[in-house]
């Protein structure tokens, strides 16, 4: 990336969380978007997501940011929605997340 301040940096803070809400709700109302099939697509899942708050701060163990991005815990959400990943799901993923490197 340039010098340039990233443009992502200036939108306000409310409206950042707000569209970060709207997406885990969306992520928690679609079941059928399979994890793996995210990571296949874009190279990150609700894993991610939860991961990416603790990052950021959120105060929670891994346990407790997968249950707030599920919208329950994890065990759970794997028992009602989970799907066995197939191995083209796998080659998928594994092929996304190499895009996922960042020079």
């Amino acid at each position: 990336m340039s010098d340039k301040t990233d443009s992502l940096d200036q939108l306000p803070d409310a409206v950042a969380a707000a569209a970060f809400r709207r997406l885990v709700r969306h992520l928690q109302h679609r079941h059928d978007a399979q994890n793996i099939d995210l990571m296949g697509l874009s190279g990150f899942c609700r894993n991610c997501l939860a991961d990416w708050i603790r990052e950021a701060g959120y105060e929670g163990d891994k346990a407790a940011a997968r249950a707030l991005i599920h919208g329950m815990p994890m065990d759970e959400w794997k028992a009602k929605y989970q799907t066995e990943a197939t191995p083209e799901q796998l080659a998928r993923m594994d092929e996304s997340l190499k895009k996922n490197a960042q020079d």
